[in-house]
């Protein structure tokens, strides 16, 4: 199950910022996530690497309750890698 949300840039997009959710288990990938983008300015990009499956439903549904652009959601083995840009 892969989300990919093209955003009209061409080629991947940098993150300014990866953070480490391995091994933690809802809620804590989103809190860490909410935590992190609140200290980074707008249109700031996080990627974030997390084992707990339920990141492919709560990540999506994080982003458009709090208004940030998912970029990328996918998994790659074992692990879940999203993208979100900071958009306000």
């Amino acid at each position: 199950m892969s989300e990919k949300v093209e955003s009209g840039n061409t080629g991947p997009v940098k993150a300014d910022q990866v953070i480490d959710l391995k091994g933690l288990l809802c809620p804590m990938p989103v809190v860490k996530l909410s935590i992190a983008v609140k200290k980074l300015p707008t249109g700031a990009v996080v990627e974030g690497i997390a084992t707990d499956p339920g990141v492919m439903a709560d990540i999506p549904a994080w982003a458009r309750t709090s208004g940030n652009e998912l970029i990328s959601i996918d998994q790659q083995g074992k692990e879940y890698h999203f993208v979100v840009r900071k958009v306000k």
